[in-house]
């Protein structure tokens, strides 16, 4: 599968393109990186670390809980939006897990191959798998990205760190950025009855502000939707988000079962398209 991305890698030590020997990837200047026995391959710089990504039990809630088509209608906008956009080349989803939407959307775009870029490897076990036409990569969205300067034609982000400058670089000239973002109702109903970190009423803006330097904004839509969580999807819901790393288990118990069961909620999101 790195096969088919293998010509729009670069060495995360000196830049270099990056060629396939066999399972290790090689550049000129003599780097190398060896391919795990599940499928991804680790292109971060020497000192940095995976600590920061998804835990495997968080990895694990966000399969399940995608697997179970809860947020098929984000999917669906998400293909939708990439098709209009009918990129030539790379399309990179920064940021990737699970590799869920990338794959959604390669199904929507036939032979363009796929990057699933993420600093936890217990989601790229599972991206390295989720597609025949995905590439599974290690890294930091926060350092310079392991991709060839104008190699994407096309890169999702959904619900993940927006690097500026990096999505810029990587991007061909016309090429488009696909941004999905939470609006301040998503998942209201369990955001007010749990205690859950809340979405920014200026969350929009601010990406916008930050994107402004290196991107042009070319439309958006809001895709807002009812969910019935039994009282497992709830539990699934946050620990498969930010919230995990911020509830009290024995406090979120608690809370959990004042619910009615099953509970109707609000999603909610804006698919935003950018051009460079």
């Amino acid at each position: 599968m790195l096969q088919d991305i293998e010509p729009y890698l670069a060495c995360p030590h000196c830049a270099q393109a990056l060629t396939l020997d066999g399972r290790t990837l090689r550049c000129p200047g003599g780097h190398s990186h060896d391919l795990a026995k599940q499928g991804y391959v680790s292109l971060l710089a020497g000192d940095a670390h995976t600590g920061t990504g998804d835990t495997a039990e968080m990895v694990a809630a966000r399969s399940d809980f995608l697997a179970a088509g809860h947020y098929r209608p984000i999917s669906d906008a998400l293909a939708g939006a990439a098709t209009a956009a009918a990129p030539e080349g790379l399309v990179v989803d920064l940021g990737a897990g699970t590799g869920h939407y990338l794959a959604h959307v390669l199904d929507a775009l036939p032979d363009r191959p796929g990057a699933a870029l993420d600093i936890s490897k217990y989601a790229l076990r599972r991206a390295a798998r989720a597609h025949p036409r995905i590439g599974a990569v290690v890294c930091d969205a926060w350092r310079p990205l392991p991709l060839l300067d104008a190699s994407a034609g096309l890169v999702l982000n959904v619900f993940a760190p927006r690097n500026g400058p990096e999505i810029r670089r990587v991007l061909r000239p016309g090429g488009t950025l696909l941004l999905v973002s939470p609006t301040p109702r998503h998942l209201r109903e369990l955001v007010a009855a749990l205690g859950l970190l809340s979405v920014d009423e200026e969350k929009q803006r601010r990406i916008d502000e930050k994107l402004g330097p290196y991107l042009t904004p070319a439309g958006r839509r809001e895709v807002e939707f009812t969910l019935r969580l039994s009282a497992g999807d709830v539990r699934t819901v946050v620990g498969m988000g930010p919230s995990a790393w911020h509830t009290d288990p024995e406090l979120l118990a608690e809370r959990l079962a004042a619910l009615p069961d099953p509970v109707e909620v609000t999603a909610s999101v804006t698919v935003a398209a950018y051009r460079r």
